[in-house]
């Protein structure tokens, strides 16, 4: 499932398609496009079918961007000896560049502070993500429970052990709200109810819960950047689509993985629109049918990213490195999908180590451009 989709961020575009084989370098350092008119939330459903985010999105925007001096509101102010937290936050750093090492590269440019919180984020939706696959997987329900109590005392500085302390000590330092680790804990939950999905707008919810919240929780740690001119909610609602892309492509990526498992996370009415169901899942076979299929589906999950590009450059300078890592590395495990003639149900795509390490040079190149030179 790879819930949370931290590994390139939520907490993390392809500079060239399969059929351009050369870039320049032009090209590929050259300013999105991301003056394109913003589309409304009425378009957006129209165009891919998803309910309005405002649903999910606009409290949490409302808590998040308070003033710094109201985070107390969020978290009673925790205290822990300097040498504890120092210890606490490099075992978080610890776990992210072991498991999570292209995005971990990518926070080198942020300042300290921003460092560990993002280090903190990190782990907790590991840990969070582990539930579903780990021992206590039979007693999930409980299980989850236990961890939703959990987080509620790490919310009220009572941290139950030395990772959860890290974890309490930023959200005392940013003004992060409770809501979206909860509704990821609320999509460990869907995964111990539903194998299936009728449409769009159910697995839309899914997508949200399990990585739009990475970005959610990601934005007030960050940043956005002072010379921003967009409104808080369109840079938070970039941060979400981005999760949604990058959920929408390990989906993609792990049709087949998923089958085996008995689960299919695709739209059955989409399925069913193209002469398809889940014994053709189950079947293996790559036929014209399914090929079609899938386009429609990397169409959409692009889609997301181009929205999320323009939240990308909104953000505080030395934030923008991992985030534009993700665009762009996401974006590429859907060229190879299409490289891999849209079998996804016998094979996984995924991004050669060279091709990851040639991609980050250009990324961090699209993180230098400023606000002001998009919406110029």
């Amino acid at each position: 499932m790879n819930a949370a989709s931290y590994h390139a961020m939520p907490c993390i575009k392809a500079i060239s398609r399969k059929n351009k084989k050369t870039t320049s370098v032009r090209a590929a350092i050259a300013i999105p496009n991301t003056r394109k008119k913003q589309i409304s939330q009425t378009e957006l459903s129209v165009h891919i079918g998803t309910a309005s985010t405002d649903l999910f999105v606009h409290e949490i925007v409302e808590r998040q961007t308070r003033k710094a001096d109201t985070t107390s509101d969020l978290c009673k102010n925790p205290s822990f000896h300097p040498m504890f937290l120092e210890e606490a936050y490099g075992r978080c750093r610890d776990l992210c560049a072991e498991y999570a090492k292209t995005f971990y590269l990518g926070t080198q440019l942020m300042t300290e502070e921003r460092q560990k919180a993002i280090w903190a984020i990190y782990v907790w939706c590991r840990r969070t993500d582990e539930l579903v696959d780990g021992p206590n997987a039979a007693h999930l329900s409980s299980t989850l429970d236990r961890w939703e109590g959990r987080l509620e005392d790490i919310f009220n500085g009572r941290p139950y052990d030395m990772l959860d302390a890290a974890l309490t000590h930023t959200v005392h330092k940013f003004p992060l709200d409770i809501k979206p680790f909860k509704d990821m804990i609320e999509g460990m939950r869907m995964d111990t109810r539903k194998d299936r999905y009728a449409n769009f707008e159910e697995l839309y919810i899914y997508c949200y819960c399990v990585a739009g919240t990475v970005g959610l929780m990601s934005v007030p740690v960050m940043g956005i950047a002072p010379e921003s001119l967009l409104s808080d909610q369109r840079i938070y609602n970039a941060a979400l689509y981005l999760g949604i892309g990058n959920q929408l492509t390990n989906i993609l990526r792990d049709v087949g993985e998923d089958a085996s498992r008995g689960r299919v996370y695709l739209p059955q009415d989409e399925l069913a629109r193209f002469g398809l169901s889940d014994k053709d899942v189950f079947s293996g076979k790559v036929t014209d049918g399914w090929k079609e299929f899938m386009k429609e589906q990397i169409t959409r999950a692009r889609f997301y990213f181009d929205q999320a590009e323009e939240g990308a450059t909104q953000l505080h300078e030395a934030s923008r490195w991992p985030v534009w890592s993700s665009l762009m590395l996401y974006r590429m495990i859907l060229d190879s999908i299409e490289n891999n003639g849209y079998d996804n149900l016998t094979k996984r795509a995924y991004v050669g180590r060279t091709k990851k390490l040639l991609a980050l040079p250009v990324a961090f190149t699209r993180s230098l451009i400023k606000p002001s030179m998009v919406l110029a």
